[in-house]
């Protein structure tokens, strides 16, 4: 079965970083796969509407202005109307949003569920539990992860970590490794030491 795929985060290119990687990544091997994949993201300077990147990944840079480290003002309503508007437009079958600290993640997924469509949340991240930001943003995701239908973490301690964060019964939650392509980094035997025993 294929579906319709709406990456959400407010890190994407141009920006570069792990959770921008991953989600390009991803997508890619999506539409590999078969499926329809799009991005959706906040404007970076000039670059506002859509725009298409490699395999033609289709990406909405909305114009959202960013308020604290790269993320979108949680507004909650003010994103409605345009992130509705792509939903139906593009027939989204399930919304996928990145990072813990992605406003517009949260609000997209928060909008998806209320219009019946199936929403999906990767956590990037490990966070604490005793400072003002980390009371703060535990509290936020764990709002916005009770109506996630699923979470995926990178590693068993990020489960761990998602799960006493936001207050996710841990059945909800899958772990997902990092993973390496071995054959890009496969070490050159050639150069390798001769006085290894």
């Amino acid at each position: 079965m294929k579906y319709s795929i709406c990456m959400v985060s407010d890190f994407f290119y141009p920006n570069s970083g792990g959770v921008e990687a991953h989600v390009f990544q991803l997508s890619q091997c999506l539409l590999a796969m078969g499926h329809k994949v799009i991005v959706v993201t906040h404007s970076y300077g000039s670059r506002v509407g859509i725009r298409y990147m490699t395999s033609g990944l289709k990406v909405y840079y909305c114009p959202y202005k960013t308020f604290y480290k790269g993320c979108v003002l949680p507004t909650m309503l003010t994103t409605l109307p345009l992130l509705r508007n792509i939903f139906i437009r593009e027939q989204v079958d399930i919304v996928h949003g990145h990072s813990a600290f992605s406003t517009l993640a949260h609000e997209a997924m928060l909008h998806a569920g209320s219009m019946g469509i199936r929403t999906v949340f990767t956590d990037h991240s490990l966070f604490g539990f005793a400072d003002t930001s980390a009371i703060v943003t535990n509290n936020f995701l764990q709002v916005s992860l009770a109506q996630v239908d699923h979470c995926i973490c990178v590693s068993y301690t990020g489960k761990e970590n998602t799960v006493l964060r936001a207050n996710v019964t841990s059945h909800r939650v899958s772990v997902i490794p990092n993973a390496v392509d071995s054959a890009a980094f496969t070490p050159e035997p050639s150069r390798r030491s001769s006085d290894r025993p």
